[in-house]
C-alpha cells in the first residue's frame, strides 16, 4: 500500500466533511407500523460514500482518484479498532451479567444455523441454484467461513463462488442492513434487548459496531450493558462459530441440499 495515496489531502477532507455532515443530520426516527425505523449517521455517510465512489461515477475521479479509493478501502479495519477496544472495556464491568446469561450467550451461536434452514430451501427450490447454494447459505459468509469453504472445496468451486458472492454483498450492504434492522426490531419491544445485543455478534467488526450502536440509540439507558453483550457475543462467535460451521452447519447443509435437489428433480419429472 502506497502511503502517499493514504495521505492525499482530498481523501481526508472528503472523510471529514462527510462525517461532519452525517453527524449534523443526526438520528432520524421514522414511525413504521408498530415500530420505529432509526436512520443513523452511518446511513448518510454510506450514501455519500457511494456518491463519491470513482468506480461507480467516473466524474468523481477528479475528487477521489481511483488509486486513492483503492488504497483507502482496507483502512476500514483500522477505523473500527477504537470501537472494538471499547467493547473490551465494557465487558469487564458487566462480567457478572454476562456470566449470568452464560448458556444463552453460548448457545446463541446456534442461531446462525437459521441462515441455512431458511435460505437453502429458497435458493434451491425457488432460485434454482446449484451447489453455489451450499457456500452461500451454510453461514453468514465472513472470513472464517470462507476459510472453511476454501479448504474443503476451493474458492473456484461452485461452493466458493457462492460464499464469495454473499461475502461481497454482505460487506457492501450488511452493515447498513444490520443497523436499520436492529434499531427497528428494538423499537418493537418484542424481544429482550440483551438478546438482540447477543445477536449483533456475528463475527464481523463493522456489523457488530453498527448493530450495537443502533441498539444503544434505541435504549440509551442500557448502552454499556448492550455493548458488553455484543462484544462478548462477537468474541464467542470467533471462538466457537468456526467449529459449529465446520462440524454442524456444513454437513447439515450438504445433507439438506441433496434432499432438496432430489425433490426438485422429482417435481421436474412430474411436470414434464
Amino acid at each position: 500500500m502506497d502511503l502517499k495515496l493514504l495521505l492525499d489531502w482530498r481523501l481526508h477532507l472528503t472523510v471529514i466533511v462527510t462525517s461532519m455532515f452525517a453527524e449534523w443530520i443526526g438520528i432520524v426516527r421514522i414511525p413504521l407500523g408498530p415500530g420505529t425505523l432509526l436512520l443513523l449517521p452511518l446511513l448518510y455517510a454510506f450514501i455519500i460514500g457511494v456518491i463519491f465512489n470513482p468506480h461507480l461515477f467516473s466524474a468523481m475521479g477528479k475528487v477521489i482518484p481511483k488509486p486513492v479509493s483503492n488504497a483507502a478501502g482496507p483502512i476500514i479495519l483500522i477505523a473500527i479498532l477504537p470501537f472494538i477496544a471499547k467493547f473490551g472495556s465494557t465487558i469487564g464491568p458487566a462480567i457478572e451479567q454476562i456470566i449470568a446469561a452464560g448458556p444463552a450467550l453460548i448457545l446463541q451461536e446456534l442461531g446462525n444455523l437459521g441462515t441455512m434452514l431458511i435460505a437453502l430451501p429458497f435458493a434451491v427450490l425457488v432460485l434454482k441454484m446449484g451447489r453455489e447454494a451450499i457456500g452461500a447459505t451454510y453461514s453468514i459468509a465472513r472470513e472464517p467461513n470462507i476459510a472453511i469453504i476454501s479448504d474443503r472445496y476451493g474458492l473456484r468451486s461452485p461452493e466458493g463462488i457462492g460464499i464469495m458472492g454473499v461475502y461481497v454483498v454482505g460487506t457492501m450492504f450488511g452493515t447498513l442492513y444490520f443497523a436499520l434492522m436492529a434499531g427497528y426490531i428494538a423499537s418493537l419491544d418484542i424481544l429482550d434487548i440483551r438478546a438482540l445485543a447477543m445477536a449483533c455478534g456475528v463475527g464481523s467488526g463493522s456489523m457488530v459496531a453498527a448493530c450495537s450502536a443502533a441498539l444503544a440509540e434505541a435504549v440509551p439507558a442500557s448502552k454499556d450493558e448492550l455493548l458488553a453483550f455484543a462484544g462478548a457475543s462477537n468474541l464467542l462467535t470467533y471462538a466457537t462459530g468456526l467449529y459449529i460451521s465446520l462440524f454442524i452447519a456444513l454437513p447439515i447443509t450438504e445433507w439438506m441440499y441433496k434432499r432438496l435437489k432430489g425433490s426438485r428433480q422429482e417435481v421436474s419429472h412430474e411436470n414434464s
